[in-house]
């Protein structure tokens, strides 16, 4: 599976007629709005991937989603705003991979925490236009007050979810804060890392190093 998971155009959503040629006036099929929404954030995050965040104007991502830049206004009421809604489409679509990785391990606790972790270290959540896009929303959290919100929401959201899987492996609840942040910040580094470096190590190796911290943390023997 690659990024298409997260980028590609809704399936309802028709090719717009336009066929580029700037001497000649676009013409533009119809969308229900809920689909022409979701290609308008879907082009957002292509934009954002390629050129960053200084490169998501109203016209660039008009012209990515083959619409009229007035459509951008009428959906979103401008482009801060649909740049934060691809924010939030995309933590979505992560947190969603993290739904399914949990409900295909079962019951066992120590299973469950395992393929919520590793889940990070394959496809589609590691794959580098992914994180493309992710670099430009992080660009963003020290310039706009919302973005910088919507991350830490984010987050607080992941760690909860790990304090919870981490209390089912019978962590101690004055550990779990802690412990949590401790596995967030592996799974962000190794993450990083095959995005970047993919030869470096692989998906397997990046979960056997989070199995062993969790073995860590998890010990009864810790103190």
């Amino acid at each position: 599976m690659t990024n298409a998971a997260f980028l590609a155009r809704a399936a309802d959503a028709p090719e717009p007629a336009a066929d580029g040629n700037p001497g000649r006036t676009p013409t533009y099929t119809r969308a229900e709005p809920d689909a022409r929404r979701l290609s308008l954030i879907e082009a957002c995050a292509r934009v954002l991937a390629r050129s960053g965040s200084a490169g998501a104007s109203v016209r660039a991502i008009a012209q990515e989603a083959g619409v009229s830049a007035g459509l951008i206004g009428h959906h979103f009421g401008g482009v801060d705003a649909l740049v934060a809604a691809t924010y939030a489409h995309i933590d979505a679509t992560v947190t969603a991979t993290l739904d399914d990785a949990l409900a295909q391990a079962g019951a066992a606790p120590r299973a469950r925490l395992e393929a919520f972790v590793t889940a990070s270290f394959a496809a589609p959540i590691a794959d580098p236009a992914l994180l493309a896009t992710w670099i430009a929303f992080w660009g963003l959290v020290g310039a706009r007050t919302d973005i910088a919100r919507q991350h830490d929401e984010q987050y607080a959201g992941y760690r909860a979810r790990l304090e919870a899987l981490l209390a089912d492996c019978g962590v101690a609840a004055g550990q779990l804060r802690l412990s949590a942040i401790a596995i967030a910040a592996l799974v962000d580094g190794l993450w990083l890392e095959l995005c970047l470096s993919p030869g470096c190590f692989s998906a397997a190796e990046a979960g056997a190093i989070a199995r062993r911290h969790i073995d860590a943390l998890t010990s009864p023997d810790r103190e």
